[in-house]
């Protein structure tokens, strides 16, 4: 505003001197120093005049960078009014959770509010061919902001101990979803939809403050069968399960096959042994049939020498089967 005020002295103070310059020109005509003084007062009133445009097109873009700035604070007091209220925090959690499902699985895939035989209910389950995946919204803000915000160690202490009990009591609420007798996998994902926390849990702090939250997570997988997640990591959890499944379907698939080559390789030698057991047994009796043919030719000459005469008898000689070893 000062230096609009100070553009518009200069203006009124080129005017005064274009004026004064003009009456001279009255008075001398032809005195070409006020002409060429004039030329310049004009150009320093077009520059002033451009300079004003300049200055108003600014002005005009701080005002609504100002405005969207408003906005934007207003959308952010918003938030954090919303994420001060339990509920509404929740809700907010189901609606990220629920945005991130139908973005990225068809609607048969997934279910929200999954209702159980004994009435409880999940926020969403996964469906998949080897069973649902129950997912739970989880939300743990109040003890976070107080140990972000402690004023002393002390009480720093007593926060941190009330935050991982809360913690550890969401992970125990997300874990009885897992029902494998009601059509559950053996796991669970707990979702966190506020990313500082989750990372927090992965580094070990709390804002700046040191916490030993590491034994959550691992007591999380390890005793609870609970996955704990973010919007940034939930997805490739769930696609790295996928994947498993399909690669366990072909390891399974394989195994049945090398199975059945087993089996078939067993029927191989059970007929080998008896083929060759087949063969032997031909073998003695092709040897009794030539050892019969023996004896009948003696009797052929004992018959010659009694009548005279032979039947001429024409016996046929078999080869015993060859067994290849």
């Amino acid at each position: 505003m000062q230096i609009l005020w100070i553009i518009l002295g200069v203006v009124a103070g080129g005017i005064a001197v274009y004026l004064f310059l003009n009456k001279k020109k009255e008075e001398s005509p032809k005195d070409q120093s006020f002409l060429l003084l004039q030329q310049q007062m004009q150009e320093l009133s077009r520059t002033v005049n451009q300079s004003l445009v300049g200055i108003t097109r600014e002005q005009t873009k701080t005002n609504e960078a100002t405005r969207e700035f408003i906005n934007i604070a207003g959308k952010l007091s918003d938030l954090e009014k919303t994420l001060k209220h339990q509920k509404q925090r929740g809700n907010w959690g189901e609606a990220s959770l629920e945005l991130i499902l139908s973005n990225t699985l068809a609607p048969g895939e997934y279910q929200m509010q999954y209702n159980f035989k004994n009435g409880e209910t999940v926020d969403a389950v996964i469906v998949t061919k080897e069973g649902m995946i129950p997912i739970d919204a989880k939300f743990s803000l109040d003890n976070y902001d107080r140990v972000v915000h402690a004023m002393d160690d002390a009480q720093r202490e007593e926060l941190e101990k009330e935050f991982k009990n809360d913690l550890k009591k969401r992970i125990d609420e997300t874990a009885k979803y897992v029902r494998p007798e009601e059509g559950t996998l053996p796991f669970a994902f707990m979702y966190i939809p506020a990313e500082a926390i989750y990372y927090d849990l992965l580094v070990n702090e709390v804002g700046a403050v040191k916490v030993n939250t590491r034994n959550l997570i691992d007591y999380a997988y390890n005793d609870k069968k609970v996955i704990i997640v973010s919007p940034t990591t939930f997805m490739a959890y769930l696609q790295s399960i996928l994947y498993g499944f399909k690669a366990f379907k072909i390891e399974k698939s394989a195994k049945e096959i090398i199975k059945k080559v087993e089996d078939l390789g067993r029927h191989l030698k059970s007929y080998d042994e008896y083929h060759n057991k087949l063969g032997n047994a031909l073998g003695t009796v092709v040897n009794h049939y030539n050892s019969s043919n023996k004896e009948l030719k003696k009797i052929d000459k004992d018959v010659l020498r009694i009548s005279g005469t032979s039947p001429e008898i024409s016996l046929l000689e078999v080869e015993r089967p060859k067994i290849e070893e």
